[in-house]
């Protein structure tokens, strides 16, 4: 699809979801702030620098963008993880699985609650949360309904932070009416600020979940309507106070101070689906000298500059790239007060994807590893092992990026060390 195609669309410049197609073939599903420009975004030219590949490609092979207006970004939100329920698309799952998303779901219980779980830790079959690995003695929690996938874990708990303003609901780690004095602390607290139900009313509670599920699903005008429904019904009945209750809850929902998710979008085009935390590396030198190694961290989709890392290369005096590679890995891995990776991307291709596992393998530690090979102008032209990772194309070519930058800085500032007196 070419960027002077667009012009048919006249995309409006408001909050919405699109579909880039290929006939009636869903390839891919996006949120939006503004439509118009974030559309339009992926017609630029380093598409391939912020997205990687595989969106590179899907834009190539789209022939149409279809689209839909949402009052709010909070509703993108939901909408985005109901058509990628749907339509499962290649572009958004290709190269994950369950496990790395995040979901919202409702439990079965008499007091329901609305959580963010990881997929890992859902049974999907049985629509149950797991309990932990080995843990025999707890039961896996039953589920009322699960939403998702969402492709990133932060813009869901900042939704769900929102919606709970609208309509509060409990989402305490352990059952309401657990004996736990810190947990009756967290209620008793949130309850005061309007964010867990104040005065426990069971009828009342099982309303607001019904509103919550019909938020969560995508399907925000059925909400509404609802919502007008029963503000008519209430105040026929002289129920005024409840109809004023419904009338605030319409109101909310469609002046929501999503201001978050707004700046978030920002970033969204950088961001990944999985949610990890994943390390890249990387080396510059001059003729073998004053050699750098770097390390650079992303964790949900975004660069974490405070954990970055920098290594003077101390046994390889030539241009020994697989040879750096090797120590700054094995000095990184000395660090057990530094939180391990989920994944691992180094610069180059399958010789230096094997190198960076041999070292893993002989330290004994079990990381996937995942590798952005360039092009002749040292362009992200593919990328090796991302799906067995477990992470996002677009996730590996941001964190080698960084790598890249973040080492070219550190040997300028090392090359120009012994030129100052």
């Amino acid at each position: 699809m070419q960027k002077s195609e667009l012009q048919k669309n006249n995309l409006p410049d408001v909050p919405g979801v699109y579909l880039f197609k290929q006939g009636r073939k869903v390839l891919y599903v996006g949120k939006a702030t503004s439509l118009r420009d974030r559309v339009r975004s992926y017609f630029d030219d380093d598409l391939i620098a912020t997205r990687g590949p595989r969106i590179v490609d899907m834009v190539t092979k789209a022939d149409r963008v279809a689209y839909e207006t949402t009052p709010t970004v909070l509703e993108a939100l939901v909408r985005e993880a109901a058509l990628i329920k749907k339509y499962a698309p290649h572009a958004n799952v290709d190269g994950k699985d369950d496990k790395t998303f995040l979901y919202a779901v409702i439990t079965d219980e008499d007091i329901p609650r609305v959580l963010a779980v990881r997929g890992k830790d859902i049974d999907f079959k049985d629509k149950a949360i797991q309990p932990p690995q080995g843990d025999t003695s707890r039961r896996g929690v039953t589920l009322r309904a699960v939403y998702g996938p969402f492709p990133s874990g932060a813009q869901l708990r900042e939704g769900l932070r929102l919606i709970r303003r609208i309509f509060p609901f409990f989402d305490t780690p352990k059952p309401v009416g657990t004996k736990s004095k810190h947990q009756a602390a967290k209620i008793e607290f949130n309850a005061q600020i309007g964010q867990y139900p104040r005065g426990y009313d069971a009828k009342e509670y099982r309303r607001t979940i019904r509103k919550v599920m019909l938020f969560l699903a995508g399907r925000g005008k059925e909400l509404r309507v609802a919502l007008e429904k029963e503000m008519r019904a209430v105040a026929k009945e002289e129920r005024f106070e409840d109809a004023a209750a419904a009338r605030r809850e319409l109101f909310a929902l469609d002046h929501i101070q999503d201001v978050s998710l707004i700046k978030d979008e920002q970033l969204e085009g950088t961001r990944a689906a999985s949610g990890a935390r994943i390390e890249a590396y990387d080396t510059a030198h001059l003729s073998g000298t004053n050699a750098v190694g770097v390390m650079t961290v992303v964790a949900d989709g975004v660069p974490v500059k405070k954990e970055y890392r920098t290594f003077n290369i101390r046994g390889f005096k030539k241009n020994d790239d697989i040879g750096s590679l090797k120590e700054i890995l094995s000095r990184r891995l000395r660090h057990p007060e530094w939180p391990l990776p989920d994944a691992i991307v180094v610069d180059g291709g399958r010789t230096q994807k094997k190198a960076a596992e041999s070292v893993l393998k002989e330290i004994g530690i079990v990381i996937p590893v995942a590798a952005v090979v360039k092009d002749e102008r040292h362009r992200p032209r593919e990328v090796i092992g991302a799906r067995a990772a477990g992470i996002s194309e677009a996730d590996a070519v941001l964190v080698n990026a960084e790598a890249h930058r973040f080492s070219l800085a550190r040997h300028r500032r090392a090359r120009s060390r012994p030129l100052r007196k």
